[in-house]
């Protein structure tokens, strides 16, 4: 893998009025066992590069073997999730040790997350608790219900535009995409080489749109699907459902299972709690109450890995018993939120920003019909993805990038990894991007949880590892 930048794709370097960007030094300094650590200057916008300015964080470990053959830039997903926290903290997780051994691996933050000039929308962790635990009053779906919601939304909004400033009409994926191309060029690497899970796909899949000719070897995992008008709540939800459903058999296996009966009577019986909870919600021993958006958090957020599935028993077993200290303590999980009440980072607020940037929302006059259709397709947590448009509606600004559809994507094979159990990205999102791509290689996981590279499998593991490491595609389909 090349990184020299004798022959690379310029980018916007050949523009001059983006010299003063692509023609900045990159100041490398220690930050730990094998890791250095920069900043970089990017524009809020990229059509205004005389503007205001951000500043962007990167993370590099360095092959562990001392021969690096390149560079591969991670992204970890969300929108939200810190790159850079992802190679300090949880290194293994970003790529296996083969890959560790033969490249350096950049992570970074992109605008608007953790150390890249963030979004903030509250003004303390107490704004925060409050917009994410507090009881929506009124029947789920009811006018006064709804109304609730959208002064809870409007809230938020205000505080995004009161504590970010001009950042937050700039923070969509293609401004994302830029800033990439930007870090690849600091970086000396003529092509991205790039892996990227979750919503990370998504920035990769947009730069590809964006710089066809500057795509190195891309890896997509856990693919969301550009093309469509944004990540479908509907797939996604009966993506959730799906998973449920296999958690609930796994779980009437096991004589500590607190469900019983059949696969459509324990569904009824999660159902209940649900629908219970909404009705009369139950206090955590903190004080917090504990409504069924809390619980249904608390139920999605152990599904995305097997290896939490005895999280969920312990929380449903809870619940039975009057404790919901295990749900709330999931739904903290999830979020982000420390035992001390604070939060680790900015993860929800830009989650919401960054969405609100890419993808316009639906028509307030389809939510009552699309709610319907939740429930019909995902009858348990169906009713918790509903109206989940109701906070974008608010959003101050147009969406920047809108999702209509996939351009060319340049000569280089793309590599698209999607598991046939994964519940918020499902398998046929990655099934519909391929057939998008100029050359795209799927390879199918058979498997449980949320994405399928560095999760144990060699099959996939070896088939990514020889495309980054020795420029080896794997085939068009691949199983695993």
């Amino acid at each position: 893998m090349s990184s020299s930048t004798e022959d690379a794709s310029d980018g916007g370097a050949s523009d001059p009025s983006l010299e003063r960007f692509y023609g900045q030094s990159v100041d490398w300094r220690e930050c730990g066992e094998s890791l250095t650590c920069a900043s970089i200057t990017a524009p809020v916008d990229w059509a205004d590069p005389q503007g205001e300015t951000i500043s962007l964080s990167m993370i590099r470990h360095a092959a562990s073997s001392g021969q690096s053959v390149g560079a591969v830039f991670v992204n970890p997903g969300g929108p939200g999730q810190s790159g850079v926290d992802l190679v300090r903290n949880d290194f293994s997780n970003a790529v296996d040790a083969d890959l560790a051994q033969s490249l350096d691996v950049i992570g970074f933050d992109p605008r608007g997350v953790g150390e890249s000039h963030p979004v903030r929308c509250t003004g303390d962790a107490s704004e925060l608790d409050a917009f994410l635990y507090d009881i929506v009053p009124g029947v789920r779906g009811s006018e006064s219900w709804l109304d609730a919601k959208k002064e809870i939304a409007q809230r938020f909004v205000d505080g995004c535009q009161k504590y970010t400033g001009p950042l937050l009409a700039h923070l969509d994926t293609r401004s994302v995409a830029k800033d990439l191309d930007l870090m690849r060029a600091l970086v000396g690497e003529s092509h991205l080489n790039y892996l990227g899970y979750s919503y990370g796909t998504f920035i990769g899949e947009v730069y590809a749109q964006e710089f066809p000719q500057n795509v190195g070897h891309l890896v997509l995992d856990g693919a969301v699907d550009a093309a469509a008008a944004g990540p479908e709540s509907g797939d996604q939800a009966a993506g959730f459902e799906m998973a449920l459903g296999n958690w609930i058999s796994w779980c009437l296996e096991r004589t500590d299972c607190p469900l019983d009966g059949t696969l459509e009577t324990a569904s009824a019986q999660i159902s209940d709690m649900l629908s219970s909870l909404d009705a009369n919600p139950l206090p955590a021993s903190d004080g917090r109450l504990v409504g069924g958006d809390t619980f249904a958090s608390g139920i999605t957020s152990a599904l995305y890995s097997p290896d939490t599935w005895p999280d969920l028993l312990a929380m449903i077993a809870g619940y039975r018993s009057g404790d919901v200290d295990p749900a709330i303590g999931l739904a903290d999980w999830y979020n982000g939120r420390n035992d001390d009440g604070t939060y680790v980072s900015n993860d929800t607020e830009s989650f919401i920003a960054i969405g609100c940037a890419d993808s316009p929302p639906s028509d307030e006059s389809t939510w009552a019909d699309t709610a319907a259709l939740l429930r019909e397709s995902a009858p348990v947590l169906g009713p918790y993805f509903a109206y989940g448009d109701v906070l974008c509606s608010l959003w101050p600004y147009p969406p920047v990038f809108a999702t209509a559809g996939m351009k060319p994507t340049g000569p280089a094979p793309i590599v698209i990894i999607g598991t046939t159990g994964d519940p918020s990205t499902p398998i046929a999102w990655a099934q519909d991007v391929v057939t998008h791509l100029t050359d795209g290689r799927l390879i199918t996981y058979t498997g449980e949880g949320h994405t399928g590279y560095d999760k144990g499998n060699a099959c996939v593991n070896s088939l990514v590892d020889n495309f980054f490491i020795n420029d080896v595609a794997p085939p068009r389909d691949s199983t695993c």
